[in-house]
């Protein structure tokens, strides 16, 4: 719930990355997520772990922060590369 909180925050002062935070965030889901209790769409935890440690190191727990920072250039990447790959 933190890491999501932090990831919509980060979000959501950048109109530019609604669009393309809501395919990845649709693609990453797990399968069924409305099933289960938050009902949200959210990547199943050992995933968004691992994906946390390989980026990270260590145990994956960076800072909120550069959570943040990582996320809103990353997204801003997908959004790029999307643009030129049509």
């Amino acid at each position: 719930p933190r890491l999501f909180l932090i990831a919509v925050s980060a979000v959501a002062l950048r109109p530019r990355l609604w669009g393309i935070s809501m395919t990845t965030a649709w693609r990453m889901a797990t399968n069924r997520w409305w099933r289960r209790a938050p009902f949200l769409p959210l990547p199943d935890d050992k995933f968004l772990q691992f994906r946390l440690v390989t980026m990270y190191g260590g145990n994956g727990t960076p800072e909120p922060e550069r959570i943040a920072t990582d996320l809103v250039a990353w997204l801003d990447w997908c959004r790029t590369w999307r643009s030129t790959s049509s």
